[in-house]
């Protein structure tokens, strides 16, 4: 299957359309360090529908070391006692944050918590010292991504396309 991915950034924080809720049951949180056990159930998740498979296959050991990078930070979104979703951010060299994984879990769609979640998480980056946020999305993702990023004032600057197999996990 043909996939398309898009690179988008923001430049600047006062490029962020802003969407965030006042609801006291939402509550952004940093979870530092983030466990390995805690971060492959937020991971399988958010991105099982979507194909992620990328984390899957790290050891507990390689995923502890990433987590414990002091340039990543892992982000839950909660919705009272739920984990609704999360954003995992990484600060490069370049001064630049990006927004390495993002998203919600399936029940909490269609609720607005993604433009929450989002605004939030670009806030973080910024809060960070970022030059520039940016991330990437793909064909294979949720259909109200792209839109979310574009509509919080992302830009896109570049698109590749890249093949993939698809074909069901064997267990």
């Amino acid at each position: 299957m043909n996939v398309v991915r898009t690179y988008l950034e923001m430049r600047a924080p006062t490029a962020l359309r802003a969407a965030a809720r006042s609801d006291s049951t939402l509550r952004f949180e940093l979870v530092d360090p983030c466990p390995a056990p805690l971060y492959r159930a937020l991971y399988r998740d958010v991105g099982e529908a979507y194909h992620w498979r990328d984390r899957l296959v790290w050891s507990d050991a390689e995923l502890t070391r990433h987590l414990s990078r002091p340039e990543v930070e892992v982000w839950v979104l909660w919705e009272g006692d739920e984990r609704a979703g999360y954003a995992e951010l990484v600060r490069h060299d370049d001064g630049s944050v990006e927004i390495a994984y993002f998203g919600l879990r399936a029940n909490f769609h269609g609720r607005g918590l993604g433009k929450h979640l989002l605004t939030r998480t670009v806030e973080r980056a910024w809060a960070l010292g970022a030059s520039r946020v940016w991330l990437h999305t793909c064909t294979l993702d949720g259909a109200a991504a792209l839109p979310n990023y574009v509509a919080r004032g992302f830009t896109p600057y570049r698109t590749e396309t890249y093949t993939v197999d698809i074909a069901p996990e064997e267990d």
